[in-house]
């Protein structure tokens, strides 16, 4: 099924994955919600980053204000395994966003850093069946 891969490290693979990145979105969301706030963040980041561009105030202010809490809760949710991939599937669709919006601004803006990276977690995550997970709530279906 998994050629060139031992089934015994699909486990630990799966189980390192989710909590790299459940830690990496839920420590960003922390720091939004709690040391930024998430006015700060919707301000800072999206009104003025975009002022000048064709996305409404209102839409900017909307997701500026709930991205924060999207990752902290997110993050939370993969660290205990709980509703695992309608999360990840969330992240991915936060990663298009945030993508759209330093292309928009960047127009040959470079993925290699955090987005590439947590893409590829999310992807490993996705990838392994949930039969391999350590420590989850989620159940396989």
């Amino acid at each position: 099924m998994y050629p060139n891969i031992a089934v015994e490290n699909l486990a630990p693979i799966r189980f390192l994955a989710r909590w790299m990145i459940g830690i990496l979105f839920g420590m960003a969301g922390f720091w939004k919600v709690f040391t930024l706030g998430s006015s700060a963040h919707a301000e800072q980041f999206f009104v003025q980053g975009f002022a000048e561009h064709w996305i409404p105030e209102w839409l900017l202010l909307t997701l500026g204000h709930i991205i924060p809490y999207w990752e902290l809760a997110g993050g939370l949710l993969l660290i205990i395994g709980f509703k695992t991939r309608w999360v990840l599937i969330s992240f991915g669709l936060l990663l298009l966003i945030t993508t759209y919006g330093h292309a928009l601004q960047q127009p040959l803006f470079d993925i290699d850093g955090h987005t590439f990276t947590r893409l590829m977690l999310i992807f490993i995550v996705l990838l392994i069946p949930i039969q391999h997970d350590w420590l989850t709530l989620d159940k396989p279906e």
